[in-house]
């Protein structure tokens, strides 16, 4: 795990190096559509999370995460006429996202595989392929197929008109580099956490995702009971856990969320919760570059929560590559 995370900025590099072939091939696709439909399971789902955000502002059309079972198991006919429908799977071997994209496409849909096998049955029945490029993946946890997927739905989002500009692209891979080279403040909140039970981990908007994502990694590599909370849905109801001094991590980027993740902090802190801060904002205890756009921001909270998990696992002295009872891939 921790050899693949330290691979991510070159192979972020390398797939921003494909930046405009990538935007050139999927940009007829997204011309003209109803909405678009994204199906994924587990860290890929949660990528999916900040693409819905992405899609949806980018194509100004509706987009949302589907259920496979409505295809898989209830098998229900769904007309998919003038939808772009989006597989989404590191492997490209997961049988019912393979399923649901062909069914899709039967049905009407425009398909775009993400993935990081070009040759796999996910990219063999999709229209276009992102083709992630991020490597062999051997660690149990995903680490850089994640962060290349959040960077493939950039991209998309850029092919629908939301580009960030060539500046920011190209600054990624450094900003990812840095964040990589600076892991103590995640070994000090590893210490915070060292005698916890359970943990919310509260985001907002584009970085929805990464506190989904980050709360997956501490569940696989540590089994710790972390619980990703949208900083709206936190407010009803699940606030009543700050009474019980819960430990809760928030992710924040300046931009239009932060105010509100920032506030509903205070309040969990008054209310009786430990917060700590993630992001380049005052008053938190580890960021990264201030600069990154907001929607690229997602990638580097992405890395802020690798570096948790795997230092969280290894101070427990468990292995965080074979996390007991997993593979790395999961046949649904």
């Amino acid at each position: 795990m921790a050899a693949e995370m330290a691979e991510q900025p070159d192979r972020l590099a390398a797939l921003v190096d494909r930046r405009d072939d990538v935007i050139r091939g999927v940009a007829p696709l997204l011309q003209g559509i109803a909405g678009t439909v994204i199906v994924a399971r587990g860290s890929s789902d949660h990528a999916a999370t900040t693409g819905r955000y992405l899609l949806e502002m980018s194509t100004h059309r509706p987009v949302a995460s589907a259920s496979p079972s409505v295809q898989t198991l209830y098998r229900t006919e769904v007309d998919f006429s003038g939808y772009l429908v989006i597989g989404v799977s590191q492997s490209g071997r997961t049988p019912e996202i393979t399923t649901y994209l062909e069914r899709a496409a039967a049905a009407g849909a425009r398909t775009v595989a993400l993935t990081n096998d070009p040759s796999s049955p996910l990219a063999t029945v999709a229209h276009g392929v992102v083709d992630l490029g991020a490597g062999e993946e051997r660690a149990v946890p995903a680490t850089k197929t994640v962060t290349a997927e959040l960077v493939g739905f950039a991209m998309l989002a850029a092919a629908a008109g939301a580009d960030p500009g060539a500046a920011a692209w190209r600054a990624l891979p450094d900003q990812a580099a840095r964040v990589l080279e600076d892991p103590a403040p995640m070994r000090r909140l590893v210490e915070w956490l060292d005698d916890a039970r359970r943990l919310a981990i509260v985001a907002r908007g584009l970085l929805y995702g990464a506190s989904e994502e980050t709360a997956l990694k501490l569940q696989e590599t540590s089994s710790l009971l972390a619980t990703a909370f949208s900083a709206a849905d936190l407010r009803h109801g699940p606030i009543a856990l700050a009474s019980s001094g819960i430990r809760v991590l928030a992710f924040v980027h300046p931009g239009p969320a932060a105010d509100d993740v920032l506030e509903l902090c205070g309040e969990l802190e008054t209310r009786g919760a430990h917060v700590r801060l993630l992001g380049p904002v005052a008053g938190s205890v580890c960021g990264w570059d201030a600069a990154a756009p907001e929607m690229l921001a997602p990638v580097l909270a992405v890395l802020r929560g690798q570096q948790l998990a795997y230092g969280t696992a290894v101070h427990l002295g468990l292995d965080p590559d074979r996390p007991l009872g997993l593979v790395k891939v999961t046949a649904t």
